[in-house]
């Protein structure tokens, strides 16, 4: 197998290409130890309670002016509200070490629950 090292990607019209910087596809049902499917520059998950997560990285970022996005699937098919991931960017601001996520899920009487997930993706980039 081959690395390539670089500091910055660019395209041919010299304009950068920012890249994912770490990735999780996780588990919020299991225990921390075993939640993590697969990932990149993921190093482990804490689990701070229902639907309250903090993905940790492996190797920090260079500052905490990245952009998270998180995600989640249903595995429920009894339950047809609309369930979503977020970041908890209100409860606690991104460091350059990790970042917290949490998941809900919204009845159709538009209460908000936070509830542990099967299924929950989420991708940093810089």
């Amino acid at each position: 197998m081959s690395t390539i090292k670089v500091d910055t990607i660019k395209n041919t019209s010299n304009v950068e290409v920012y890249t994912c910087k770490a990735w999780v596809n996780f588990d919020g049902t299991q225990t921390a130890a075993n939640m993590i499917r697969a990932s990149g520059n993921v190093s482990s998950i804490t689990d701070n309670g229902t639907g309250d997560y903090t993905v940790n990285f492996a190797t920090a970022m260079a500052d905490a002016n990245y952009s998270t996005t998180a995600t989640s699937g249903n595995d429920d098919p009894t339950n047809s509200g609309t369930r979503d991931a977020n970041v908890l960017g209100a409860v606690t601001a991104p460091s350059t070490t990790a970042v917290r996520v949490g998941h809900s899920y919204v009845s159709s009487t538009e209460n908000r629950t936070s509830i542990d997930a099967t299924y929950i993706f989420v991708a940093i980039f810089r």
